[in-house]
């Protein structure tokens, strides 16, 4: 009514209502600035502070709008790219620029070639490419796996002690290797049979995933590419070429681990020197004849095990060193007694028995013992004293 002033409320704005000046019929409202603050009001600023990116301002209101129109769909899709898994990197196969061809590698390829002949070493038994001939399953599948997973435990661990964990998990999984007996087994049966090994309790938790990836992914069979053997855990590049070459008999790369790293960084086949066996790889690809890629480990890695070893080389029985193409030779100190190595005659004639060759302290050059045929009970004796 005219004259009369009332104040309405609202929970969020307190209004005073008077009667127009102009027209009696017509009531006015005005909001009372005494009055508190919108709390709807002040709840949506605060939400703009909260998802709005410091930087909005310089931006104008447009992406502030942007952000308010839909931010549960911007919260949703931030979830879903962090749940997402990240797809692997392929596995280079080739440099860009090719490492240059190291002069008179060939020369130096072919000796050490030849002294492997002579030499026995841990590998040319004991060997992951030895896993599937022990293997008494005759299926395919089978044999590819026990490959993979002797691969899998050589990791940071000697041949002699490899082959014996895959022969007692082997067992321990009732004789045979199969992708479903190990994929079903209990993590205490496999770490029991692998525990000598290197990082058994990571190995244990890998090859158990990997066994059961193989079996929903592929098949229950080993892939035959670098980059699906990849991404199983626990498979890096050198297992996975590895075990195309042993598995499938497919050549699609070299298998370097800390032998051919060492004994190419060591007879100048890089320059600069590589740092990881990763490089290593990559160097000896681009310029190595794809033929010699798959023997090349085996060769080296018997080499690195019986004369180049890691600490204390036995230059003074290297062929390479006596033709003066290496350049990281040493010259051996007497001790009293050396590591022994079998060692076969350079022109072999039937039946001729090898040799081992001990070298004394007190003497000048090392002392040759032949062993005949005949004295097996001698030769096994003396074979078990020299441990490798």
């Amino acid at each position: 009514m005219p004259g009369v002033s009332r104040t309405l409320s609202t929970r969020s704005t307190r209004l005073t209502a008077r009667a127009s000046p102009y027209n009696s019929e017509v009531t006015l409202f005005e909001s009372n600035a005494a009055g508190p603050a919108s709390p709807r009001r002040s709840k949506r600023v605060k939400r703009e502070v909260e998802v709005d990116d410091p930087m909005d301002s310089l931006a104008g209101k447009s992406k502030t709008a942007k952000a308010k129109s839909s931010p549960s769909k911007t919260s949703t899709s931030k979830k879903a790219a962090a749940k997402s898994p990240q797809k692997p990197k392929p596995i280079p196969q080739a440099l860009a620029v090719p490492h240059p061809t190291p002069e008179r590698w060939q020369e130096t390829y072919n000796i050490i070639r030849e002294m492997r002949s002579r030499i026995a070493a841990p590998v040319d038994t004991m060997g992951c490419d030895k896993a599937h001939l022990k293997e008494p399953s005759t299926d395919p599948k089978t044999r590819r796996f026990a490959t993979l997973i002797s691969l899998m435990l050589s990791s940071q661990t000697k041949d002699e002690v490899t082959d014996a964990a895959v022969s007692k998990l082997r067992t321990a999984l009732g004789g045979s290797l199969t992708v479903d007996a190990l994929a079903d087994a209990d993590d205490k049966t496999i770490s029991e049979a692998i525990c000598k090994v290197g990082f058994w309790p990571k190995k244990t938790k890998y090859i158990k995933l990997a066994a059961q990836r193989l079996r929903s992914d592929f098949d229950s069979d080993v892939p035959k590419t670098v980059d699906e053997l990849c991404s199983l855990q626990g498979v890096g590049p050198k297992m996975a070429f590895l075990t195309l070459h042993n598995a499938w008999n497919i050549n699609v790369g070299i298998g370097v681990d800390v032998h051919v790293h060492r004994i190419t960084n060591r007879l100048g086949w890089h320059k600069p020197c590589t740092k990881t066996p990763e490089e290593t790889r990559l160097n000896l690809q681009s310029w190595l004849p794809a033929e010699f890629h798959r023997e090349i480990n085996h060769m080296l890695v018997g080499f690195g095990q019986s004369i180049c070893l890691p600490v204390g080389p036995r230059c003074d029985l290297c062929d390479v060193s006596a033709a003066g193409l290496c350049p990281s030779a040493q010259k051996v100190s007497k001790s009293k007694v050396r590591k022994g190595v079998v060692v076969a005659p350079k022109s072999p004639t039937s039946g001729s028995p090898p040799k081992i060759e001990i070298e004394l302290e007190d003497e000048e050059k090392p002392a040759l013992y032949t062993i005949p045929d005949s004295s097996a009970g001698v030769k096994e004796e003396i074979k078990t004293e020299l441990t490798w």
